[in-house]
């Protein structure tokens, strides 16, 4: 039973986490965050699919000697749990073992086509999820869900464990890493879930005709948090909500933000084995003059210290704003003394445009159309600014890795890059507490207003000087996220055990 001020337990159900398995975002979430909560004495486990990938982790993985069967459908489906734990800890990590389900090339989909057989991967996964908990003798507080492919959790939690013995007073929070991704799938898999047709409605887990799964777990959940303050207000209406901002401003009383940390182990340039200097805010002059030059020389751009270096890192996609990227860049390459690099792959138009830029415009454009991570850290040592011209943005976190690096960020107002970003004014460059420029408009016009911006000041050495510094020093680690989240768990475990469960079942 979770105490007012002891650690929580809590088991994290994730579709991914680093070093194991990892697509996106939510991986580095839930293979960061456990660790950090470990250390303020919390109780975490994490637990996810054995998938064929966690085969190059690195990391130890042995048989629990733990077998079960759960039913799917009209049929019952056996696996069995792994053990591991995450790296610099002792975070323990179960891994679900069934080769039919999980032993693929890759995680959701393959050749550019989601599997058939997610929905079923996935009721399979939540059943197994549920089953560890009496099999592994985990008694845990709460249950800490992420995304659609643990949607089923909440539901199975309320509707079939709730009088078992031992899941009396687990708490169930639900976590929207991207409300665009929601496991919506044909009616008939609701036979997959083994939950009465009673639930399909258009209250509960039906939409429009379809079963949707993260819908189910905003439904069911105790509490509901999402990875920044802002996404979790821009969600309650559309168009980021998605047609579910119905559901989540009926259920506002239960929905939080918390914005996502950064690993420094990994992303500080004081100590950045890819970068030829490394620096901090005091050595920031010399260390970035020389990434910069290495940038310039190893991208084929003329080395040019003066003249603003612009980069973007990321998916070639219209949610990160790359429409308004390239119509810039086009804009500007023929009036404007600024250099640009474009890390990243994605649509094939955005892939061919960019490409043809970089063509004609070979001492100003630069690209490569993959992704490297080592070409991420240089990127972010080198560039004087870091483009996010974001459509929206649940929380991001290049830009923080540029506040980090020295790279000041120029950003869409949207999610967590609001959340982050402070822009730089007169007035906040006045109290030292300006560290990005920001634009709210989504068009060509308002990004280069926020760009001429930013090169206005770079032009003014002492003020850009004062904005790098102040980012620099700001802590984005995720030792405040996990204190928020330790509160969040509290809040979760005592609203259960006081028999404040949302009337929603």
């Amino acid at each position: 039973m979770a105490r007012e001020h002891a650690g929580v337990k809590i088991l994290m159900a994730t579709s991914e986490a680093v070093p194991f398995a990892k697509t996106g975002g939510l991986a580095d979430v839930c293979g960061a965050l456990p660790v950090e909560l470990e250390k303020l004495g919390h109780e975490p486990i994490v637990i996810l699919p054995a998938y064929r990938q966690m085969r190059t982790s690195g990391m130890p993985i042995e048989p629990t000697g733990i077998h079960f069967e759960v039913p799917i459908g009209n049929k019952m489906v056996e696996g069995s749990f792994l053990k591991s734990h995450l790296p610099n800890s002792s975070v323990p990590v179960y891994l679900v073992h069934q080769d039919h389900y999980f032993d693929r090339p890759e995680l959701y989909r393959e050749n550019a086509e989601d599997y058939k057989d997610n929905c079923e991967r996935f009721v399979f996964f939540c059943r197994s999820v549920l089953e560890a908990i009496r099999l592994l003798d985990l008694h845990v507080d709460v249950l800490h869900a992420n995304d659609w492919q643990t949607g089923l959790l909440p539901a199975y939690l309320k509707l079939e464990y709730r009088g078992v013995p031992g899941y009396e007073q687990i708490g169930s929070l639900f976590t929207i890493h991207n409300m665009a991704y929601q496991g919506v799938f044909w009616h008939w898999d609701m036979l997959l879930t083994g939950l009465d047709w009673k639930y399909f409605n258009w209250q509960q887990m039906e939409f429009f005709g379809n079963l949707n799964l993260l819908k189910t777990g905003l439904i069911f959940a105790d509490r509901i948090n999402t990875v920044s303050p802002r996404y979790a207000e821009e969600i309650q209406s559309a168009p980021l909500g998605c047609a579910l901002e119905g559901v989540l401003q009926n259920r506002r009383e239960v929905l939080s933000g918390i914005v996502n940390g950064v690993d420094y182990r990994e992303w500080d340039p004081a100590v950045d084995g890819d970068l030829v200097a490394q620096f901090t805010p005091e050595t920031i002059e010399q260390g970035k003059a020389a990434c910069k030059a290495d940038l310039q020389s190893s991208f084929g751009l003329p080395v040019s210290p003066r003249t603003p270096l612009v980069a973007f890192v990321g998916r070639l996609a219209d949610q990160k704003g790359v429409d308004l990227l390239v119509a810039t860049i086009r804009d500007w390459v023929q009036s404007h003394d600024v250099q640009w690099i474009v890390l990243g792959t994605g649509d094939d138009k955005y892939q061919s445009a960019l490409t043809m830029l970089a063509e004609r415009f070979p001492q100003r454009v630069a690209t490569r159309l993959e992704f490297s991570n080592r070409a991420a850290h240089r990127i972010e040592a080198g560039a004087d600014m870091f483009l996010m011209p974001s459509r929206y943005e649940p929380c991001g976190l290049n830009q923080l890795y540029s506040l980090k690096y020295g790279t000041v960020p120029i950003v869409r107002a949207t999610g967590g890059l609001v959340d982050t970003i402070t822009d730089a004014n007169d007035k906040t460059i006045a109290a030292g507490s300006a560290t990005g420029f920001q634009f709210s408009e989504y068009s060509p016009l308002a990004l280069a207003e926020a760009l001429q911006r930013a090169c206005n000041a770079y032009a003014q050495p002492e003020v850009w000087k004062r904005i790098v510094q102040t980012g620099m020093r700001q802590d984005w680690s995720w030792t405040a996220s996990a204190r928020q989240y330790g509160d969040l768990y509290r809040m979760t475990a005592n609203q259960v055990r006081r028999g404040m469960v949302a009337g929603n079942t």
